[in-house]
């Protein structure tokens, strides 16, 4: 369990090693966001479905590349691939691979594990790609005066969507675990390099701030490398650089009752992306009440204010903590946030009321694929 971002089936990974293809490569991965052109097989949108004048018969190679790692899947995706583009994203891969040894909470060696494994007792010496990703959780939490807040992972185990082993905690499970998240109880000192977790039973988790950081590093791997033209996902993140067929790419946002279907996409040249919606990772109890994955640590249930949430950055490494944010906080409370923080974000927000809520450069890029009715989605239920 995991206050935000969710786990790929890796048993269902295969390795694109010759995903080459001439127009809309058709591949799609468990997320939440779409880079449109590139379209589900089935019933799910492609680009002409969506949007009109996306991608020509006529469309350069596009090459993709996927390998798992950090628990989930990681697509590497390239327009128009010079000759050096497998050595490169080769590169990529193995840098993604070498800051899962540093930052997974998976691994007992990991940085993240020892800070965990010495909570309440003394600091720990972090190397500079953990001492980022935590300053950043910690920006965040501090952003959101705790609707994220990077001490979640106290909550470890109280749950369990899957489905043949579904696990919902009891109240008094729920208040021993909540009692020991407090972000303001983490000490990081960038002087000496440490990371404190001031009680007992404490614990971090950065899966998806790590996750985005990753994207970034891979990114400007290519970059530096002359690639350009290039679309990245992962965990549950997007990250997107340069254009497609000429034009900007096309990032889809799913409807949150729909599944495979795309309500509308936001265009860039250069942005990250990152959804956090109540689908994912979801059972329903008997009473049909449905339990998700992103948890209000307030009070240790799933958060109950957003059906979804959207949020555009310029870094991977913020946007996967301001999306589970976002959708905690709820549509008002999260456009107040955003305007306040000093950090560009824009968001795409569709409230329990299934109405779309948008920052407003949101709003100038945002590509609509249905007609709202008062504001609210089609087909949309809480």
């Amino acid at each position: 369990m995991r206050q935000s971002a969710s786990r790929v089936d890796l048993d269902a990974v295969r390795d694109e090693s010759a995903a080459v293809s001439k127009g809309p490569v058709r591949v799609c991965a468990a997320i939440a966001l779409l880079a449109i052109g590139f379209g589900c097989e089935g019933n799910g949108p492609t680009t002409d479905s969506l949007l009109p004048g996306a991608t020509s018969k006529n469309a350069p190679e596009v090459l993709s590349r996927t390998r798992p790692l950090m628990s989930t899947v990681f697509q590497i995706q390239v327009d128009s691939p010079p000759p050096n583009v497998e050595i490169v994203i080769r590169q990529a891969f193995e840098e993604i691979e070498r800051l899962e040894t540093v930052l997974s909470e998976w691994r007992d060696d990991s940085d993240v594990s020892k800070v965990n494994s010495l909570a309440g007792k003394r600091s720990v010496k972090v190397g500079s790609d953990t001492l980022r990703v935590v300053d950043a959780g910690m920006d965040v939490s501090t952003w959101s005066r705790g609707a994220f807040d990077l001490s979640w992972a106290a909550l470890w185990g109280l749950y369990d969507f899957r489905p043949d082993s579904i696990k919902i905690p009891t109240t008094e499970e729920i208040k021993s675990r909540i009692a020991l998240i407090n972000y303001k109880n983490i000490r990081v000192s960038k002087k000496y390099q440490t990371v404190f977790l001031k009680k007992r039973g404490m614990a971090i988790g950065t899966g998806g701030i790590a996750k985005g950081y990753a994207l970034d590093h891979a990114g400007a791997i290519l970059r530096g490398a002359g690639i350009d033209n290039y679309m990245i996902f992962g965990g549950g993140q997007v990250q997107v650089h340069g254009k497609r067929d000429g034009r900007p790419w096309r990032v889809g946002i799913q409807h949150p009752r729909e599944t495979g279907s795309y309500f509308a996409a936001l265009e860039s040249t250069g942005a990250s992306f990152s959804t956090s919606g109540d689908y994912e990772n979801a059972v329903f109890d008997g009473a049909g009440k449905r339990w998700h994955h992103i948890i209000d640590t307030k009070t240790g249930l799933p958060g109950d204010k957003s059906l979804s949430v959207t949020i555009m950055t310029s870094e991977g490494i913020y946007a996967d903590a301001l999306s589970t944010a976002a959708f905690v906080l709820g549509p008002q409370k999260a456009l107040k946030m955003l305007r306040r923080i000093a950090y560009p974000a824009e968001a795409v927000i569709v409230g329990v009321d299934c109405k779309v809520y948008m920052t407003p450069k949101a709003k100038k890029r945002i590509r609509m694929n249905v007609d709202l009715v008062d504001g609210r989605l089609p087909n949309c239920k809480p």
